[in-house]
């Protein structure tokens, strides 16, 4: 699908520096005012296709797997809007910011929190993922552009929690059933970079079983104490550690995200953020994940998440129902 004039993002496949843009959204869309309803793909619904994509996905793949990135080029009137509005001397300091680094915590994020696989135009690429509590107990959220991207769904998808340098401790779990927000479905609108995935059991078992699950929250304050987690695989990094990030959360001032000082690069997509979480138990409620930065000076110090409004709620429920 050919990408419309108002699509302008820089997508990174590499781990080297900037490649060659692809045209993605750069203008603030209209929010909409029509009830919600999600989009859904079939994966592996059979058993003998989830054993080959099981197979497929061998640890020498999973280490060359490309990160998905997504920076944000804005346009003029978008960056004047910026600069009368917020100058970069005065960007609020964060309360508690940890910029970056590997989490060495442990508790229950390091099982719940995992790294997801697909393939993307023919090329295997990688995001981050978060099961979460749910009637299946097979539900895990992401972003948008991890389940579907330049008009095509991936394929090939799992996730595997607790993913530690080629090992999967808890197993390759297939997705059988992808879903996005239905303004991601229809033209990857930035403020909606939510999705999920459903997943197939495994060994007999269902995936929060075995890992167990995050509590979920909708429509909560844009300002809170947050985390976020994901596997940036880009430079510095390289996707082999689960890497987080905290501070005091603010909403952009375009496209209704909100924000966290934070380094973390492709391949850290679809990381959960928590509001109230504890460092001793590694246990928050999912508020948001890793969607984006932007290409601008001061601000690309900055990750942005989509705010979990009645559209991520929908989703959620949908995915939990399937």
């Amino acid at each position: 699908m050919a990408p419309t004039p108002r699509r302008r993002v820089l997508v990174t496949l590499s781990t080297a520096a900037l490649a060659a843009p692809l045209l993605v959204p750069a203008t603030a869309h209209a929010r909409t005012t029509a009830a919600p309803h999600p989009v859904a793909r079939a994966q592996a619904t059979s058993t003998a296709v989830q054993q080959q994509v099981r197979a497929f996905w061998t640890r020498d793949r999973m280490r060359s797997a490309v990160p998905m990135e997504r920076l944000l080029e804005l346009t003029p009137a978008q960056r004047r809007k910026l600069t009368r509005t917020q100058a970069p001397g005065q960007v609020t300091p964060m309360a508690f910011p940890h910029g970056g680094g590997t989490w060495t915590g442990g508790g229950q994020v390091v099982r719940s929190t995992g790294r997801v696989f697909f393939t993307y135009q023919g090329r295997t690429a990688s995001c981050s993922g978060s099961a979460v509590v749910s009637q299946n107990k097979s539900t895990v959220i992401t972003a948008g552009h991890c389940v579907k991207m330049d008009g095509a769904w991936h394929t090939n998808w799992v996730f595997v929690p607790g993913y530690d340098n080629g090992n999967t401790p808890y197993g390759t779990w297939t997705a059988r059933q992808t879903l996005a927000t239905s303004q991601w479905a229809a033209s990857e609108n930035i403020t909606y970079d939510v999705g999920a995935a459903v997943l197939n059991p495994l060994n007999g078992q269902s995936l929060t079983d075995v890992v167990g699950g995050r509590a979920i929250a909708f429509n909560q304050s844009r300002t809170q104490r947050m985390y976020s987690f994901g596997y940036p695989a880009a430079a510095p990094y390289d996707g082999s550690k689960l890497t987080y990030c905290s501070g005091t959360t603010s909403s952009s001032l375009l496209y209704g995200s909100i924000g966290m000082v934070c380094n973390m690069t492709g391949g850290s997509s679809g990381g959960p953020w928590f509001s109230g979480f504890d460092e001793s138990t590694g246990v928050g409620t999912l508020n948001s994940v890793n969607s984006y930065r932007m290409n601008l000076p001061i601000l690309n110090r900055y990750m942005y998440g989509p705010y979990f409004g009645p559209e991520a709620q929908a989703l959620y429920t949908q995915a939990q129902n399937a």
